[in-house]
């Protein structure tokens, strides 16, 4: 199977997909469970920490935008709470978005209760869309069909593919290919897609129970001659994935990885496979690697994604991540790749003018976090813009060295902007640190990493700013003359 794998990933930058389909809220309560309900045979989880996260052709989106790929969301939402919370967290993620936010309707949530990483209980808060909005998206589809180099419907039968259809002519009208990740047993409504990726228990839902591989092979073709679909990709859980079109079958087996939760797995398989064809690789290569990611992901708990970095170190086994001074690309790739072996990155910014003791102390604090450190230093400019026209005392390059020769600082790197904000939402670290002069709520970018699930801390140290430093050194230049003037005058 691995050579049916590509020597190399290929440019996921260049491709533009639109995914449209039902998008949803994914929420987890995590907790420890020590003994039964004294109400009833069932096991008391007493909540510690949550999380949320995009589900859906939201998760779809997501593991596209993992990639380093261009993708605009269209869905439908209520306009409340868990909506907003999606906007927020699929904006984090750097997932453009067209949400019509309805106040008749009510976002889905699937809340799932988890206890040592076991799922206990899942609850569904959900309300199928009226057809009657599938109008209100046609216009900004057609508006964004124009970009996109690929479409993913992502239907899971509520409501917002109430007619995927005419979103397949309309594409196919405009030369773009569809992929469909299908729900239920008429696949009528899909006909004339490229790529349709049904599951193993959805397969047989249309097409009858299959005994031998044949019988798959057999019903698949049918399938695919009934509804002039383009291929076929199965996937079989632990028994891998079947490729069909008029020509040929290739069955791709199953990596041999501990699985912890198959949660979202299937859109990860369709946002990997449609951005590969999208970034130009031919359909085998592309179902390899969709087949690779689909490994990785069931390791990691709920709906998750892989990321190009992780995929590379599966793909050659080799990481190449420099430290020291990097420039924004190189501090993206160095830190995605750390995050793919298991890493936590910590990072704090500021101007390190004048290094002392107080920044010292905070850094090495700040390292003890995590695995690798990232210090982002404000550039000349927008130091000046900081703290006036007589600062920074050390320009740019000689901040970023001396800090580069600290031990505990791993990657250093400049940024012009106002506010980190934006290198926030490139690096998405596990954890942004400041110093003890700041609360978290003035800590600016802190809703950005906490919509993704990071965390934000404040390391405390005896503060000693850069500037109580300069106005001693001015008031010692300074005492001289007024002891001069003092003998003088006596």
């Amino acid at each position: 199977m691995q050579h049916l794998l590509p020597k190399a990933l290929p440019d996921f930058n260049q491709a533009s997909i639109l995914v449209i389909g039902d998008v949803m809220l994914d929420r987890y309560w995590f907790g420890d469970t020590s003994r039964i309900s004294p109400e009833a045979p069932v096991p008391v989880v007493r909540i510690g920490s949550a999380d949320d996260r995009p589900g859906g052709a939201g998760n779809v989106a997501l593991n596209i935008a993992a990639l380093g790929a261009h993708v605009t969301l269209l869905g439908i939402t209520g306009n409340d709470e868990a909506g907003r919370t999606l906007k927020q967290l699929l904006a984090a993620a750097l997932v453009e978005q067209d949400l019509c936010m309805l106040d008749a309707i009510s976002t889905i949530i699937k809340l799932r209760v988890i206890s040592r990483h076991q799922q206990l209980l899942r609850l569904d808060f959900e309300e199928k869309s009226a057809p009657s909005h599938h109008d209100l998206l046609m216009e900004r589809y057609e508006k964004h069909l124009t970009k996109a180099k690929l479409v993913i419907l992502s239907d899971y039968k509520k409501g917002t593919l109430s007619d995927p259809q005419t979103l397949i002519q309309l594409a196919r009208n405009a030369n773009v290919p569809v992929l469909v990740d299908p729900k239920g047993t008429d696949f009528s409504i899909y006909a004339n897609a490229d790529i349709v990726t049904p599951n193993f228990k959805e397969f047989e839902a249309v097409v009858g129970p299959c005994q031998h591989e044949q019988d798959i092979l057999d019903k698949g073709r049918a399938l695919l001659k009934k509804y002039h679909f383009g291929a076929l990709l199965i996937t079989r859980g632990e028994n891998g994935m079947t490729l069909i079109d008029q020509q040929n079958s290739t069955h791709l087996p199953a990596y041999a990885r501990e699985v912890l939760d198959v949660t979202g797995a299937g859109d990860t398989v369709i946002g990997v496979l449609g951005a590969a064809v999208a970034a130009g690789l031919d359909l085998l290569p592309a179902t390899a690697l969709a087949n690779l990611s689909a490994s990785l992901v069931v390791g990691k708990l709920g709906a998750a994604t892989v990321s190009t970095p992780e995929l590379e170190v599966a793909l050659t086994g080799k990481t190449s991540f420099a430290t020291g001074i990097l420039n924004e690309a190189q501090l993206v790739r160095a830190a995605k790749e750390a995050q793919a072996q298991g890493k936590k990155i910590v990072f704090t910014n500021g101007c390190f003018d004048i290094l002392h003791v107080g920044h010292v102390t905070c850094l090495q604090m700040a390292k003890e976090l995590g695995d690798y450190l990232i210090v982002a230093v404000n550039t000349d400019e927008s130091v000046q813009k900081l703290k006036g026209p007589s600062r920074p005392i050390n320009h740019l390059e000689h901040r970023m060295t001396v800090l580069a020769g600290l031990g505990v600082v791993d990657w250093v790197v400049p940024f012009a902007d106002e506010t980190p904000e934006r290198l926030l939402k490139l690096i998405q670290p596990d954890i942004l640190v400041k110093g003890g002069d700041y609360q978290l709520d003035q800590v600016v970018g802190a809703d950005i990493v906490h919509a993704y699930g990071g965390e934000v801390r404040i390391v405390n140290s005896n503060i000693t700013s850069s500037t109580s430093i300069i106005q001693r050194i001015i008031t010692r230049m300074q005492q001289p003359a007024l002891d001069g003037e003092q003998q003088s005058h006596g």
